[in-house]
């Protein structure tokens, strides 16, 4: 799931730059959309890593529990 919101998020930025190109004139708000989408995505993706390695190390500490007792 994380694979497909990532690559959701990709193209979405890909898009959105596309766009604001699309006039053949990038100005610096365009340069500055274009930073904030860069630091959305990788925040976004940052947060479903850190998820995802919280939710591995909560199973593997419910595995040794169920283990033990």
């Amino acid at each position: 799931m994380d694979d497909l919101k990532k690559g959701y998020r990709e193209a979405e930025e890909t898009t959105k730059e596309n766009w604001r190109k699309a006039d053949g004139e990038e100005d610096l708000g365009d340069k500055a959309a274009n930073l904030g989408d860069d630091i959305r995505k990788g925040l976004g993706n940052a947060g479903d890593d850190i998820r995802r390695e919280a939710d591995e190390a909560t199973d593997d500490t419910r595995n040794e529990m169920d283990r033990r007792y």
